[in-house]
């Protein structure tokens, strides 16, 4: 919450000292120093939802790649889901995901586990400190993760003590505002429906569903990606700390309109859908307010042909991890949050909230994941400066006031002014579940 002139001293992989003003000469002299000065110094971004794409989809995108285009956005740390191939539904298959990250991860990983209507002994045998939640689709999804059992649900939400987060849409009412269209227009629906298709009512109905039930089960339950105006009044504002109920908002919703269909098309279609634009007030105003506790990006890669197909055949989802940072600092020029907030809601609360092991701030004893921003240096979104395996972006085109400058990974410079310096300096989280 503070915002001061100082200097880091970083030894080995952790910050040994903070100091207010400059670097006391009798640690200067017996130091590197990598001079900031006029640069913002913040801790390493954490993004709590990312779609990696591997195993079994590394034609879009792969732990490697995405985690490369993470580290120039400024983003450190990141928890992956578990709709691969296979899927991370099994210990085995969680094991297999840990093995590759240690191997090919460049950004810090965590990886949440995936439950099915048939996988709750799995669940209960699971190291609770291996992963960062249970993740859980109440909406449409790929295989068999869909829960739509009664009793699975509730047994979930009853047992499992660590987050169990959630895609939150009613699945019914999709279904039918989806016949409709396919009615009326077969597969050319056009990209503007997708709000009314993947609709307000179908995010508050499972919503209110969820947050009673786990009311109910004293459940730490974690809503991912809202979207709706309706579903903030579901949360609270209370501080972080007292809440049993927590909720994310990705940066695409606090962006995007339902406007921009009609420019961006497929390129912003994602489940939930990007709706009005009194939907991305609300979700504003309920970041300020506390109300919603953290900004990530569910970085969805796709393959652009996989996105530039008629809507029914068009993929869901969009690559964002190199560019959320660089966005909410606009937003912060803006006047539409204060920097101090687009920490908190990027960097401290991602790492309470999961109950992260020593990272998520500047503190002495705390890992040294920093970013280094350029306030005064243009980011251009282009071809030429996109790192996704997928080689697009929604922000294509636009020019974003500030940049990342360098990002600290465990003490190591690893991004530096445009260039991903190849020393793999990846850790698995910890947490203090």
């Amino acid at each position: 919450g503070e915002k001061f002139v100082g200097s880091i001293l970083v030894e080995k992989d952790k910050i040994a000292e903070v100091f207010r003003g400059p670097i006391p000469d009798s640690v200067l002299q017996n130091s590197e120093c990598v001079p900031c000065d006029g640069k913002l110094i913040i801790p390493g971004v954490i993004d709590d939802q990312v779609h990696f794409r591997e195993p079994g989809l590394t034609h879009k995108g792969s732990i490697a790649t995405e985690s490369r285009a993470a580290l120039a956005g400024g983003v450190t740390t990141f928890m992956d889901m578990p709709n691969v191939v296979p899927q991370t539904v099994t210990i085995p298959n969680l094991e297999q995901k840990l093995k590759i990250a240690s191997e090919t991860s460049y950004a810090n990983y965590a990886f949440y586990f995936g439950a099915t209507n048939t996988n709750m002994d799995e669940l209960r045998a699971l190291d609770k400190n291996l992963v960062c939640g249970i993740k859980v689709f109440m909406g449409s999804s790929t295989g068999n993760m869909l829960v739509d059992n009664e009793n699975t649900l509730r047994n979930i939400f009853s047992e499992i003590k660590i987050p169990v987060a959630i895609h939150s849409e009613d699945e019914t009412t999709i279904k039918e505002n989806l016949a409709m269209y396919v009615a009326q227009y077969g597969d050319n629906i056009p990209f503007n429906c997708h709000p009314k298709i993947r609709s307000n009512e179908a995010c508050y109905k499972s919503t209110k569903k969820a947050v009673e039930l786990a009311k109910q089960c004293g459940t730490r339950l974690h809503v991912l990606h809202l979207s709706t105006a309706e579903e903030m009044n579901l949360f609270s504002s209370e501080p972080l700390a007292e809440k049993q109920i927590t909720a994310e908002v990705c940066i695409h919703h606090l962006w995007f309109t339902n406007a921009d269909y009609a420019e961006k098309g497929a390129l912003i279609k994602c489940n939930p859908a990007v709706k009005s634009e009194h939907d991305r007030n609300a979700l504003r105003k309920a970041l300020a307010e506390g109300r919603i506790d953290i900004v990530a990006t569910d970085h969805a890669p796709h393959a652009l042909d996989e996105k530039l197909r008629p809507y029914t055949k068009s993929a869901s989802g969009m690559p964002l991890v190199q560019h959320s940072l660089p966005a909410m600092l606009e937003l912060t020029k803006q006047g539409v949050f204060s920097l101090p907030l687009v920490v908190q809601k990027m960097c401290h609360n991602p790492a309470d909230l999961f109950a992260i092991r020593n990272r998520g701030y500047i503190r002495k004893g705390y890992y040294a994941d920093l970013v280094v921003v350029d306030l005064q240096k243009k980011t251009d979104v282009s071809k030429n400066t996109i790192l996704y395996k997928c080689g697009w972006s929604p922000f294509e085109g636009l020019t974003f006031s500030a940049s990342v400058e360098k990002t600290f990974l465990n003490g190591c410079c690893v991004y530096d002014n445009g260039m991903i310096l190849d020393k793999r300096n990846a850790s698995q989280i910890v947490f203090n579940h």
